[in-house]
């Protein structure tokens, strides 16, 4: 297993100017782990994105860490003023850019969901959310990148839902970014769907949440409700609700053996909460597959 860490995970030092998209590189580098994994929206507004994934790439090169992976936003409903084909080329562009990178993966959205919802649910769309992920993935192909889908935004987040697309899309290209927490916030049993979706996974986030019944009083800061109104707050790895080592154990017989990626988004200091998760990480990892 190869260790990640997502630049999202930094956002508290971005945010207050302790860090950059570019030096966290050299920070990821003296934590320990093996790739750094970068996003579309940490991007610096006033550079131009090829150019500055270069710049990205170059850091990366000469601190010797590997670029694990590139998460971007999609829509194949409602982007691009609802327009399926240009929202496909706009995605291929974001490809050209993990091409630049030099990452194997990159992992988009699908979508956020229907606006003004009646009768329509994810079966009555499916088919449209795979048309555009099958042509993003044919145009990956040609550049060596897979492509993925990940639980993730609410609407295409039930381990149900994401193996369906990733049946319809129908390409060895195109699976998924398994996101061990993220499932809560749909209230899919994390080992559960780990079960379902670990033979299609290129790729895993390791994430944890503490979870309160909705049931019980709003905790306050720091916490989000979940599609049922559970309420979840993001902590560190090992810290939480998340059965980390069931999922790990879900994975390695699903034989998965590539990048396992910490995403961190608690209230706790970043840096600090991110050393703790590696290490509890490292000795869950050891602990499931030997060594």
């Amino acid at each position: 297993m190869k260790y990640s860490v997502s630049v999202y995970s930094f956002m508290q030092y971005i945010q207050d100017g302790r860090l950059t998209p570019l030096s966290c590189i050299e920070k990821v580098k003296e934590m320990g782990f093996d790739a750094i994994e970068f996003v579309d929206f940490v991007f610096a507004k006033d550079e131009n994105a090829i150019e500055y994934a270069g710049k990205l790439r170059a850091e990366a090169d000469r601190v010797g860490l590997k670029i694990s992976n590139y998460a971007v936003g999609a829509d194949f409903l409602n982007g691009s003023d609802g327009n399926l084909e240009a929202e496909v080329e706009r995605v291929k562009g974001q490809v050209d850019i993990a091409a630049i990178l030099g990452c194997p993966t990159m992992r988009h959205d699908v979508t956020g969901g229907i606006v003004n919802r009646t009768y329509q649910g994810y079966d009555t769309v499916v088919e449209r959310l795979a048309k555009g992920c099958l042509a993003v993935t044919e145009y990956a192909a040609e550049k060596g990148i897979k492509t993925m889908t990940e639980n993730h935004g609410f609407f295409s987040q039930d381990s149900l839902r994401v193996e369906k697309l990733i049946n319809t899309v129908a390409s060895e290209n195109f699976g998924q970014l398994v996101d061990i927490g993220n499932f809560l916030c749909a209230d899919d049993d994390p080992a559960t769907a780990v079960g379902r979706c670990a033979p299609y996974a290129f790729y895993v986030h390791a994430k944890d949440f503490i979870v309160k019944s909705g049931q019980g009083p709003d905790p306050g800061q720091g916490f989000f409700q979940s599609r049922s109104g559970n309420f979840l707050r993001g902590t560190i790895v090992g810290h939480g609700d998340v059965p980390v080592v069931q999922c790990l154990r879900a994975l390695k017989r699903e034989n998965y053996d590539g990048y396992i990626s910490i995403e961190f988004e608690g209230m706790e200091d970043c840096v600090k909460g991110i050393a703790i998760g590696l290490e509890n990480l490292k000795k869950y990892v050891a602990e499931v597959y030997g060594g």
